[in-house]
């Protein structure tokens, strides 16, 4: 059997369960299981490591989670599935907890000289932004700027030209990091001015992309909040505010 990838298997099965569990306590597994569920999983996708695969909740099912790919698989390695494991007793989404999760470690691993960091004197609350220079909503996002900062919400944005390398929104964001004033030239970028940049390694481009593939972005502007909450779109400064109000009081 040929190497393939997890959305590879998982459009070739076409499976999607939803599980009702009494607990979010994981069921016991065995570590020679384990480690034999492991070395199959490893053997058959790319990209997988030993450590992506642990115990799920599900007795005789074990879980992939590899970014914001979650799926799971039988002990025996022979079934997959793809799909949200839910507990109906708390109900929980079980399986966005772990994409959450990961998205709150791979955010908190960005530091602020690594993003274009929008920063109120008052920092009350911080969200990270996977932006493109061209979108329309990314654009109004950013035209509002002054405004979330007066709400105490500090954005820092991630460069992800949505149309992947070569595209001229690339080339774009390559410059905006290349400028002595990141700040300045993203805004801008984004009102389709010319500003001063120059050569640089702009490697931090294609970084941003790929996390924010691995986070599940499927169009910007994409708002994650710390605690790993992904907003798919544009949220206005007061509704920002109010989900990051709701957020916190959780």
């Amino acid at each position: 059997m040929s190497r393939m990838t997890l959305k590879t298997l998982g459009k070739t099965f076409a499976i999607v369960m939803t599980f009702a569990v009494s607990s979010s306590a994981y069921a016991q597994s065995t570590d020679a299981e384990l480690e034999a569920v492991r070395a199959k999983v490893v053997e058959m996708f790319d990209l997988i490591e030993a450590e992506d695969v642990t115990p799920s909740p599900i007795d005789g099912w074990y879980t992939i989670h590899k970014g914001s790919i979650v799926a799971y698989i039988s002990a025996d390695g022979r079934y997959l599935l793809q799909g949200d494991l839910v507990d109906l007793q708390l109900q929980v989404n079980l399986s966005e907890t772990v994409r959450t999760e990961s998205r709150r470690e791979l955010i908190s691993s960005v530091p602020d000289d690594q993003a274009i960091v929008f920063s109120p004197s008052e920092v009350k609350y911080s969200v990270s932004v996977f932006t493109d220079i061209d979108c329309t909503y990314c654009r109004r996002l950013h035209s509002q700027i002054e405004q979330y900062m007066e709400l105490g919400i500090e954005v820092r944005y991630l460069m992800y030209p949505r149309n992947g390398p070569a595209s001229q929104a690339w080339g774009k964001a390559e410059d905006v990091w290349c400028s002595a004033d990141r700040r300045n030239a993203l805004t801008q970028a984004k009102l389709d001015r010319d500003f001063p940049t120059a050569k640089c390694d702009a490697s931090i481009v294609q970084d941003h992309y790929v996390m924010g593939r691995d986070v599940g972005l499927s169009g910007t502007p994409a708002i994650v909040l710390e605690d790993g909450t992904l907003i798919g779109g544009y949220l206005a400064p007061d509704q920002l505010l109010a989900t990051l109000e709701q957020s916190a009081a959780r």
